[in-house]
This record gives C-alpha cells, structure tokens and sequence, in this order.
C-alpha cells in the first residue's frame, strides 16, 4: 500500500527519511542519498549500527568542499564512481557524480505487511537519463535490499555503492574475508601524498597474492583482513570478484561484538570491490587527522576512482578481463542491486569462510571451526531486481 510523504527529519544535520522494520531502522539523507545511520536488531539490548557518519557532521564545512564530503556518511551510490578532475565528453562530473551530491526527490513509501520500501528518483542533468533508488526493509530480517534502476542514459559509465563502516577503536577488531575472486592489487599510485598533508603506505601498483602479506612501501608487510590497522594512513586496495559465481560476498567479522556485516551482488553488475582504509592519513580540512577507525567497501564496477574516461577506455583491468564500466542504452533501463546486512554469530566465530544460498529465503553465513549460522535473506532479488510487493 503506498502511503504519504514521510517528513524530512534531521539525522547527523542532514534532512532525511526514516523507514522501519521490525528488525531495521533506515535513514536516508534527501542530500546525496546518504543512508545511515542503520540499526540493524534495532529492538535488542545491544543493537547494531556499523556504518561510519564522518566526524565534521556538525560543523561549518570549506565552501569549496562538495556535498558528498560535507555529509560524508554509510553507504551511497555514485555514478560515476570517482570523478572530479577531468571532463568527459565536454561534462564535468562532480566527486562521485551527481547521484551523491544533489537531492533526491520522493516518490513514493510503500507498506506492507511484509515490510517497508522508499523509492526516491533523481533526474540527471550532465546528461540525458535518471535514477531510481528503492530501499526495502522485510520484516523478520537485518538486511537492506538495494536498487538503482538507470533509465535513458546512453554511452560507457562506471559506478559504485561507498558503504563506510566504523570499526571499534582496537586494532584487528573486525576480520575481513571475500567470495573468490581473480585479481587483488594496490592502487597504481601512491593514493596521497606528503606535499598536499595526505600519506598513504602500502606498496603502489602491487598485484595481491595473499591479502595478510600485502607489500608496504618500506619494504614490509601488512595484514589487509585486520582492521583497523596502519594508524596514520589512507590507502586503497581492489579485489576483483569471480565472475562465475552465482553471487559474491563482501565480509567483516567483528568477534568481540559477534557479528557480522556483509555485502551480497551479482558479480556481473557490480565486478570489484574498492578497498578504502581510511584511518587518519589527512590532514587538510574537514579531516584534520580525525577521520579514523573507518573503512570502505565499495561495490562497483569502475577502474578505480578514475571517473568515466579511464574506465571506459581499454586499461589494466580489462586487460586482465575485468569489467569496468557499463555501455548503457536509452531504450533498456539497467538495474544495479545489492544486499547489506548483519547476523549475529556464536562465540568463538572469527572469521567467515563462505556465505551460502541454503533455499529460497535462507543464506548460511559459514565461519570457523565448523561454525555457522542461518539467516533468513531473499537472494533471488540480486537476479529479478523485484522483492514482495515492495520494489517491482
């Protein structure tokens, strides 16, 4: 049943929507389509809320900064993914495109008796085309399910969900582990540098045999799947999914707090997953070194950061035969869909090993140990894009 507007509130002082489960609270920010916070177990005594809200939330940000900075928070989709630098076409793109920098407009909130779904449209004005988001909450599940349907749009373009988590203040407090996967490296350059007040220190332009020894610039190791780690740094890092697997994972374990936070996609949608480690490596304003204990996970299909231009055109990753951007026709809308959610896991569970599809609207999160635990999620949607009455 669709049902009025639902007022604009502030949430961290950016307006937004709010809609609810039974399990889940989703707040969405009309500005850039920031979601978060988002409380998953939202009625237990220790409910979880694992998306990061960048420390300058409420305060006087640099006119010079764009919006996807100054209400930098959750998870939100850009299109194209980076951007900012150089022109495409004769367009240029702001940071991370206009999705993630002008307001969305409502249209329309739909309740049923098996949840909640907010659908909100933005149309684009670089170029010809528009986007749909549509977030839906089943009750009885900590999961988001998550569409973006691209209508009118013509020619390549890349893009990206930018989920950031907030990690507990510890190092190795969360254990990160993926779905197989055909390609890992470092980002081809240094990603900041000295000069700008920026520093980053993993070993540029590496290819990743094994993410718990990935190569620094002084000649040492790191653990990527520990975190937080490397104090003091701003790198990033790509792991390109298989392409054969019916559905690739994203995980992060936190043991202590026992749960789980994951991200579930179609492979052929959405190719790779842009590490960010951002744990204090800026220095210029807003970040001023605070930006801290966060990490993204970001689901795209991008060279990168790069923007339209080097994704579109041949680079080294689709010389390794990984995909990197979308060529879009006007006439076929093309849908972008993922899954975040969260489960909470026995003791002694570190680490996840696998996620499984078990029937229809069971998933088994595999751990340690012969550790595990079910959940109930509806995978199916990654392949219709459709979900029970509330996204069709």
């Amino acid at each position: 049943m669709a049902a009025k507007k639902p007022p604009l509130k502030k949430r961290f002082n950016q307006p937004s929507y709010t809609i609810q489960s039974d399990e889940v609270s989703l707040a969405v920010a009309e500005m850039g389509g920031f979601m978060a916070p988002v409380t998953f177990y939202r009625r237990a005594k220790k409910p979880v809320t694992p998306l990061a809200v960048a420390p300058w939330w409420n305060e006087k940000i640099p006119a010079d900064q764009p919006n996807v900075i100054k209400g930098l928070r959750g998870d939100f989709f850009c299109m194209p993914f980076g951007g900012g630098v150089t022109k495409y076409k004769g367009r240029a793109y702001p940071p991370h495109g206009e999705t993630a920098n002008r307001k969305w407009q409502f249209l329309d909130l739909i309740r049923s008796k098996s949840g909640r779904a907010l659908h909100l449209k933005m149309n684009l004005r670089l170029q010809k085309g528009s986007v749909q988001k549509s977030l839906a909450l089943v009750n009885g599940e900590n999961a988001v399910y998550v569409r973006h349907r691209i209508s009118g749009l013509s020619g390549p373009m890349s893009f990206s969900h930018h989920a950031t988590l907030q990690f507990p203040d510890r190092p190795g407090a969360g254990r990160l582990s993926f779905s197989k996967y055909k390609h890992a490296a470092t980002f081809y350059i240094p990603v900041e540098s000295p000069e700008t007040k920026t520093y980053s220190i993993l070993k540029p332009d590496s290819v990743i045999r094994d993410l718990t020894k990935v190569p620094l610039s002084d000649g040492s190791t790191t653990d990527l799947t520990s975190y937080p780690n490397r104090r003091g740094f701003e790198d990033l890092a790509m792991i390109c999914a298989d392409p054969d697997l019916d559905f690739a994972w994203s995980a992060v374990t936190f043991e202590k707090e026992r749960y789980v936070w994951f991200n579930i996609k179609d492979p052929r949608v959405l190719a790779s997953t842009v590490l960010w480690f951002t744990n204090g490596g800026r220095y210029f304003e807003p970040w001023n070194g605070r930006h801290v204990n966060v990490m993204g996970i970001e689901e795209g299909t991008t060279f990168w950061g790069d923007g339209v231009g080097p994704s579109a055109r041949p680079n080294a990753l689709t010389r390794r035969g990984i995909k990197t951007c979308h060529r879009f026709s006007p006439k076929r809308p093309y849908d972008v869909s993922f899954i975040m959610g969260v489960a909470k896991v026995p003791r002694g569970f570190k680490v996840v090993k696998d996620i499984r599809e078990m029937d229809g609207g069971t998933v088994r999160i595999v751990g340690n140990s012969r550790l595990r635990v079910d959940i109930p999620l509806q995978l199916g949607f990654l392949e219709t894009a459709a979900l029970d009455g509330l996204i069709e």
